[in-house]
């Protein structure tokens, strides 16, 4: 009796120690600093879970749609706006490698804006913020910051996330132009930052079973809204105010919204064709109008370019082709740079119609606005908006 007793003592030590090595493997992380052209190197947990604590705010579907977002022009309830209006908005680095699609979550963005990134790949950053505060989403894959973004993200005072970016750090002090040190813009500008590198598991970490198919370490960022919330509020105290009561909107200016036009007005430019860089047909870009809805489909490398968490193909009520100077690479790093501040030509996709014009931005801080050719203001239609940045006229058919 004895002998079994202590038989049986030494099986219930062995699971103990089974279960807490497995725990502890499940929950550590190793940070492997990175050389900023792919975003730094980071193990993670693997488990494929979503954080327990999630948002579930139900909206009576009989009360009134009233609340105009100041992003999008969606009309919102008040029970939504009392949820947005003590954020701020959320704007994610999100990569765009073959390898990486589809992405998680981007459908519920209410901006987008791609551009090129190193090896003529496209990148976007999404800016959530009226139609995120209904579940945790999955936000991936999650990518590293470059400076042009930075001066588009200075717009909203935005919370920005991202995984690492381009620097002059260590051997990257030779290899990085001083005009593509992101992570040091972000430090000099106070930008609302959310480096993925002070954030831990299960806000951020990454998933190599989130697609069915095996992909690099780079690809792998998983980052969840509710949880980014609560980390700039909790850790950072950044709510629609910052640390120093300063509200995200004190000079924020809304672009103007309109109702889409009659089906008898609609337009008849039907596709809308970008190639971001010739030869690199994966990340050719085209767009087709649905009157239906009037929407814009989006394909990319020509397949239906789909939102992985609702496997619907991704949508735009405007398309705006965004015409500015790029140099680059203009380092080791072969980072790029874009001319973000200061005016260019633009056309503005909506109704099945082009309006040519141009765009003005005369300071880091101040909202990039759109003009028709007559010089008035660009209307938009209520709803998800896709800035596509492209340095050369020729590269657009439609």
């Amino acid at each position: 009796m004895e002998k079994s007793n202590i038989f049986n003592n030494k099986i219930i030590l062995g699971l103990l120690y089974l279960g807490l090595y497995l725990v502890s493997t499940g929950i550590s992380y190793a940070v492997v600093s990175g050389s900023g052209i792919g975003g730094p190197t980071i193990i993670s947990p693997t488990l494929n879970v979503t954080p327990g604590k999630r948002a579930h705010f139900k909206v009576d579907p009989k009360l009134p749609r009233d609340q105009v977002c100041p992003l999008s022009g969606v009309k919102y309830t008040q029970k939504e706006r009392e949820v947005y209006d003590i954020r701020r908005p959320l704007a994610v680095m999100v990569e765009n490698s073959e390898d990486a699609r589809p992405q998680s979550s981007l459908s519920r963005a209410d901006i987008i804006y791609e551009a090129l990134a190193e090896g003529w790949i496209t990148r976007f950053m999404a800016v959530f913020y009226c139609n995120t505060p209904f579940e945790n989403m999955p936000i991936a894959p999650v990518r590293s910051a470059r400076t042009y973004f930075i001066d588009w993200v200075s717009e909203y005072d935005g919370l920005y996330t991202h995984v690492g970016g381009a620097n002059r750090i260590k051997e990257n002090a030779t290899k990085t132009d001083p005009r593509a040190d992101a992570l040091g813009q972000i430090d000099r500008y106070g930008i609302k930052d959310l480096d993925e590198f002070g954030i831990s598991f299960p806000d951020c970490y990454r998933n190599p079973d989130r697609l069915d198919h095996p992909v690099a370490t780079e690809h792998q960022m998983v980052c969840f809204s509710e949880n980014l919330y609560k980390f700039a509020k909790d850790k950072r105290g950044w709510t629609n105010v910052d640390e120093d009561g300063v509200s995200w909107d004190k000079n924020f200016t809304p672009w103007l919204f309109k109702e889409d036009d009659k089906k008898s007005d609609l337009g008849q430019v039907k596709t809308i064709k970008i190639t971001f860089s010739k030869g690199y047909e994966k990340y050719d870009v085209k767009w087709e109008f649905d009157p239906e809805t009037d929407t814009y489909k989006r394909s990319n490398g020509g397949v239906p370019h789909l939102d992985r968490e609702s496997g619907d193909q991704m949508t735009a009520k405007n398309v705006v082709v965004q015409l500015t100077k790029m140099i680059g690479p203009v380092d080791e790093n072969v980072h790029l740079l874009y001319t973000t501040i200061g005016s260019g030509k633009a056309i503005v996709f909506q109704d099945g119609k082009a309006i040519v014009g141009t765009w003005s931005k005369p300071q880091r801080v101040a909202r990039t606005k759109f003009y028709d050719s007559s010089s008035k203001e660009v209307e938009f239609n209520r709803g998800l908006t896709w800035i596509e940045v492209v340095h050369d006229s020729n590269l657009v058919t439609y």
